[in-house]
């Protein structure tokens, strides 16, 4: 079926639209209010956008009665925000809801408007209320879901603030499919916020509030008649303030994955700058599931429905959920980077058994890793090469680091499965230009490593070069100089190794944590997976006892030592100070 021609269309902001029909040319739409009608013999095609909308393309046809509607609007976002009180909240909420048109749901406006409008809902909440008492979950949550369920918040998408306040909350509203894109939370030291509300003035005739410092009256005539709210005395704020934490603590859990935590002692501009960059971040990740297709949608739903680090770790030898666990968690991140263009990436995962510094390290946990990404890779019809370094140095000097000794002979012995993978899609290779074939599709390298004296760079940028577009992936890489007494491989050319080191991406990242000086017991967790951001965990144990990983902060890039002190000691972010205290010691591990 062809269509006809289009000529003379006038449209600004100019995108390409796929067409739905073999064999038809690609329409083009604009995001102004248009309506063009096809009509190519018994066939009609109508494609309608609508303002800031959706498109929704119609065929009919008169011969079979066709009738086909499609929508190409992104779902729209869904957003929770918490902060204590005087931090801010209310302010980002207006801002948010500026730049991105969602729907603010608060539930005390929600309280007061059922309330006074004499609903079932307002009449049983106003029977708790009148008697002193606080609202029931069920009350609130039926009130929200109520309020989501408006075509206004369907359409538009949603700001919940200040909503779920505590764990059965959260698990009520996880329990109706009520799932955020996104938890935003404002960190704002309790010194400041006790000072925001303890100086807080509010005039009673135009309902404006000042500060005593920030924002003093314009006049002493407005000065003069400002009130000070019952609450607002320095003993209310702080059980306001644990109150808070406790809440908060609770539900900490539910969202963990998806929390992003933001520095709220800043001026609300520099605050709204990093909110407006994670929501157009997050807007960005739906659009490339769209462009990805099913490929990615699926690999992303991974993290989506990512159930947490697993406990335990320090159980050795790990068990074989917990192996097949990072296994799958690394070759999703990789597989998602591909996916994405990337050419030059890094896996670093360092639990106890792929840790080299530990004497629990196993060589064979390294090599069922890698022969998981392989396998996989192959599955997908790739020709794989997979590679360790050879001895390196002449003399006294020859050899390799030990972490690497008798790792060929290892992956030859493998069980690559019944299906001739191994010698078929999977070749075995070393580090070098030479062992780089036309036929290769990707490249995996076992811990490539310099040794004493002796510099892999060489050889490994040979190797990259000779590559080209095609991927390259690093395990557990450890390219930093380590110069030997006789002054081989010094300073000479120090940076250009750095700077060419430097060019590999992490893909994925995982570190435990621990006490300075100490492997025992583990306090937290550093993770990150493409193409999300670093998450800090901080390992505790819920009321039952059980041993959970909680994140408490995310980086768009690796952490300093600073950045992790702060937030295992509950400082906001950007705080100028030198790494101390028991943390002090991740800085060489951090910063690499």
């Amino acid at each position: 079926m062809m269509l006809t021609a289009l000529s003379h269309i006038q449209c600004t902001n100019v995108y390409t639209i796929p067409s739905i029909f073999p064999d038809t040319p690609p329409l083009l739409s604009s995001p102004s209010s248009s309506f063009l009608s096809l009509e190519p013999s018994s066939h009609r095609l109508s494609l309608h956008v609508y303002n800031n909308d959706r498109l929704r393309i119609t065929h009919k046809s008169n011969v079979c009665g066709l009738k086909l509607s499609c929508s190409l609007k992104e779902p729209p976002l869904k957003v929770m925000i918490s902060g204590a009180p005087a931090s801010g909240k209310g302010t980002q909420c207006e801002l948010i809801v500026k730049k991105f048109g969602l729907v603010h749901i608060s539930t005390g406006d929600l309280l007061r408007a059922e309330v006074s409008s004499g609903t079932e809902i307002g009449n049983k909440a106003k029977e708790f209320m009148n008697a002193g008492k606080l609202v029931p979950d069920e009350i609130v949550t039926a009130m929200v879901t109520s309020r989501l369920s408006r075509e206004d918040a369907k359409q538009n998408g949603w700001l919940l603030d200040g909503y779920p306040r505590s764990f059965s909350q959260a698990q009520s509203l996880q329990s109706l499919k009520i799932i955020p894109d996104v938890y935003i939370v404002l960190d704002v030291p309790d010194e400041i916020l006790i000072d925001r509300c303890v100086g807080r003035r509010l005039d009673p005739v135009t309902k404006k509030i000042y500060h005593v410092k920030n924002f003093p009256p314009e006049t002493e005539e407005i000065k003069a008649r400002l009130t000070t709210r019952p609450d607002d005395t320095e003993e209310k704020v702080k059980a306001r303030l644990e109150i808070y934490k406790t809440n908060a603590d609770a539900i900490l859990s539910t969202y963990s994955n998806i929390m992003k935590r933001i520095d709220g002692n800043h001026p609300k501009e520099v605050i709204f700058g990093e909110i407006d960059s994670i929501l157009s971040q997050v807007l960005n990740d739906k659009e490339k599931k769209r462009k990805l297709g099913s490929s990615l949608s699926q690999s992303s739903s991974i993290q989506d429905n990512w159930r947490g680090i697993p406990t335990k770790l320090n159980n050795i030898p790990h068990s074989r959920d917990i192996r097949n666990y990072f296994y799958d968690d690394v070759l999703q991140a990789t597989k998602r980077s591909i996916n994405d263009g990337g050419i030059r990436l890094k896996v670093e995962i360092n639990i106890p058994e792929l840790n080299p510094e530990m004497d629990v390290y196993r060589i064979g946990t390294l090599m069922e890793l890698v022969r998981t990404l392989a396998l996989s890779f192959a599955d997908d019809g790739k020709s794989v090469k997979v590679c360790v370094q050879g001895s390196m140095g002449e003399g006294a000097l020859a050899g390799m680091p030990l972490q690497l000794a008798g790792t060929r002979q290892i992956l030859e012995y493998m069980d690559w499965g019944e299906y001739g993978a191994m010698g078929t899609f999977i070749k075995i290779g070393a580090i070098g230009a030479k062992h780089v074939d036309d036929t290769d599709d990707l490249f995996i390298l076992v811990a490539p490593q310099n040794a004493v004296g002796n510099c892999i760079i060489e050889d490994l940028q040979a190797m990259t070069d000779a590559a080209g577009d095609r991927p390259v992936i690093l395990i557990n890489p450890r390219l930093k100089d380590l110069p030997a007494s006789s002054g081989i491989m010094q300073t000479m050319g120090r940076d250009k190794r750095l700077k060419y080191a430097a060019t590999f991406e992490n893909c994925y990242f995982f570190r435990l944590l621990y006490y300075a000086g100490t492997q025992y017991p583990i306090m937290g967790a550093l993770r990150m997976s493409y193409p999300y951001r670093y998450e800090l965990y901080k390992r505790m144990n819920d009321p039952s006892g059980k041993e959970k990983y909680v994140i408490i902060s995310t980086y768009p890039k690796k952490p300093t030592i600073d950045e992790v002190n702060d937030a295992f000691e509950g400082k906001p972010r950007n705080e100028n100070k030198k790494a101390q205290g028991f943390w002090g010691f991740l800085s060489g591990i951090l910063q690499n």
